[in-house]
């Protein structure tokens, strides 16, 4: 029997109507969320793997955060992997990988000196000839900006909390070398790479001029901040002169070591502020050893002097404050900045 005409036609319509997967407009991605931690999801391949949560697998994405995933390796003339491992080094930040007391401040800690409990800042830009923006977000934003899970980081902090009530600093430091720990040396090094980032963003924004430097004054540039942080806008006398005109001046360079030779974070850090100061030096990457002999000769110890019990160091200061990061503790075996230097010259 032949089928109408009429039948045939609505047949072919309600089949092109109805949905079928190469219809089906693909998922696009949202741009405003980021993947979780690699450990929170398992292989396809994984015969025991589990379904995740949504809430696990993609998180909000903050404008700070933004910034920071934005960055390119190609965004500097040194290398990230380079910085990393001279500040896992432990004449800079150390290598603890359980969350630990600032031996100054006592908060929390980890990895190469990462806090785990900072706020979020407003850091306005008051210079008018510097276009880049301040970054400051929580500890929180970084953990995420990192790839890592918002939970862990809460258990590690409660952890940390109950340890310092039961143990206070004292105890806790006396401790750390026993301590299991809280987070992978793969996770370490995501959240250095991120505050590295961090930190790189951050002295284009104090310094006018960053991208015209060379790689190891980028670097040096890039650890003042990291070490620093927020308290590197106390160091008036040093932003004044990295930002004046250097064709102005003979001797550029050595006028701005010299600003950061006489603050009291130079003469209490000696070995770490050596390093970077001498990286400053436009010559240094043609001898980074000669380049720290001369920063050495001018940069001696703090002088302490002895006074009813107590002992303080006579220090020039650069700045109205100067408080860096001194989160120490166990160090991994790095390259030098000298070797990095080489390579990145």
């Amino acid at each position: 029997m032949r089928t109408p005409l009429r039948t045939l036609t609505l047949a072919v319509l309600a089949a092109a109507l109805l949905p079928t997967a190469a219809q089906t407009p693909s998922a696009q991605p949202d741009p405003t969320l980021i993947p979780a931690s690699p450990t929170a999801t398992a292989p396809a391949t994984d015969p025991i793997a589990k379904p995740v949560p949504a809430a696990e697998t993609a998180l909000p994405v903050t404008p700070s955060m933004q910034m920071l995933l934005g960055f390119k390796d190609t965004d500097v003339k040194f290398a990230v992997s380079d910085l990393m491992e001279i500040l896992s080094d432990r004449r800079h930040e150390g290598w603890v990988l359980a969350a630990y007391p600032d031996p100054k401040t006592s908060h929390p800690l980890i990895g190469a000196g990462f806090s785990l409990d900072l706020p979020a800042r407003d850091h306005p830009q008051t210079d008018p000839l510097n276009p880049n923006p301040f970054i400051e977000p929580s500890s929180d934003e970084l953990w995420r900006a990192a790839g890592l899970d918002d939970a862990r980081l809460n258990t590690i902090l409660d952890r940390f909390s109950a340890r310092m009530a039961q143990w206070k600093k004292k105890g806790f430091r006396r401790r750390m070398v026993q301590l299991e720990p809280d987070i992978s040396s793969s996770d370490a090094d995501l959240l250095l790479r991120i505050a590295i980032i961090q930190s790189i963003d951050n002295a284009k924004a104090y310094c006018r001029n960053f991208d015209a430097l060379t790689a190891p004054q980028q670097m040096a540039m890039s650890q003042l901040v990291y070490q620093m942080g927020y308290n590197l806008q106390h160091f008036t006398q040093f932003l004044s002169q990295v930002n004046a005109d250097a064709t102005a001046e003979t001797d550029y360079w050595r006028a701005v070591q010299t600003t950061l030779e006489q603050s009291q974070w130079a003469r209490l850090y000696r070995i770490r502020a050596t390093a970077v100061i001498a990286m400053l030096d436009p010559t240094y990457a043609d001898d980074p050893g000669d380049a720290e002999k001369r920063v050495g000769a001018v940069l001696h110890p703090a002088v302490v002097h002895h006074h009813r019990g107590h002992s303080r160091a006579r220090t020039e200061l650069a700045s109205a404050e100067s408080t860096g990061r001194v989160g120490r503790g166990h160090g991994r075996r790095g390259k030098s900045a000298r070797g990095h230097a080489r390579q990145a010259a």
